[in-house]
């Protein structure tokens, strides 16, 4: 029986095609990961239900917009309240602080009222920050202007407004107490030089030189009868009267920092001050 032998010139194999290597076939093979939830959700739909790949793909990235649309809303909503309340409560103040001046003033009153004028002001400072303090002094001083003028409208900014600003502004940065002292002294006598050079300007008279020419004869008086055959200069007249000032304005803001402390501690809004160890105590 014959057989026939393929000639090896004649017959070759068929090539296989070339092998990548494994590392190059690992890359081919694994799929992306993905980079985000979508994607995620994406290619497990893929690989478990294909037909309903792009529903289940739509749904996910649908709900990803619906809760990022959700939280920006409500973001933008509760900003949107907050402000709105600032500004009422701060126009509340306004009008709280202009009518108690303007009724005071009209039925001449003020001076048993004047301790409570700045309190609008520290607490819309205390509540909602400096920038909020300062909308109350402007809305005051706007109001007392349309109803009672420039005169008391600048009355009130120096006596009482800029005394309200620096201590909201100073219990709001947490200051220590005998600095806030301080500073709330120095700014109420700065407003009241402010308004007797308001009132010279106004009446056409020299205020302040009245009040050192009376202090002057008056300790003249006092020295002759305690038998001191001295005068004393204009100098010292200045220095005694600036120093009687500072005390005046000192014991004022001394005794409104005690009353505000506690009736803002009685209403619920602690005070940022670090008062006395007496002060905590009795409250």
């Amino acid at each position: 029986m014959l057989r026939l032998h393929p000639r090896p010139d004649l017959y070759r194999p068929p090539a296989r095609p070339p092998q990548p290597a494994p590392c190059c076939r690992q890359l081919s093979v694994s799929p992306p990961r993905p980079t985000s939830l979508t994607a995620f959700l994406a290619q497990a739909v893929r690989r478990r239900d294909p037909p309903r790949r792009l529903s289940s793909v739509g749904r996910a990235v649908r709900g990803e917009l619906q809760l990022g649309r959700a939280s920006d809303g409500e973001d933008s909503l509760d900003e949107a309240l907050a402000r709105t309340r600032q500004l009422v409560e701060c126009a509340m103040f306004a009008a709280v602080a202009g009518l108690a001046y303007f009724l005071s003033n009209s039925l001449a009153i003020e001076n048993y009222f004047s301790c409570f004028f700045p309190l609008p002001i520290v607490i819309s400072s205390l509540r909602w920050g400096l920038e909020a303090g300062r909308k109350t002094v402007v809305a005051t001083v706007l109001l007392l202007f349309t109803l009672s003028g420039p005169v008391k409208a600048s009355t009130y900014l120096l006596m009482h407004g800029v005394v309200g600003l620096a201590m909201g502004t100073v219990w709001r940065l947490e200051t220590n107490w005998i600095v806030s002292i301080i500073l709330c002294s120095i700014t109420r006598a700065l407003g009241a030089c402010g308004y007797v050079l308001l009132s010279s300007f106004l009446i056409r008279e020299n205020i302040l030189a009245l009040i050192t020419v009376n202090i002057h004869a008056s300790l003249t008086y006092i020295l002759a009868a305690a038998g001191v055959n001295t005068i004393p200069s204009m100098d010292a007249i200045y220095v005694l009267f600036g120093t009687l000032l500072l005390l005046n304005c000192g014991f004022f803001v001394f005794l409104l920092h005690i009353m505000y402390t506690v009736l803002l501690t009685k209403l619920g809004i602690k005070p940022s001050l670090r008062p006395p160890r007496w002060l905590d105590k009795a409250i």
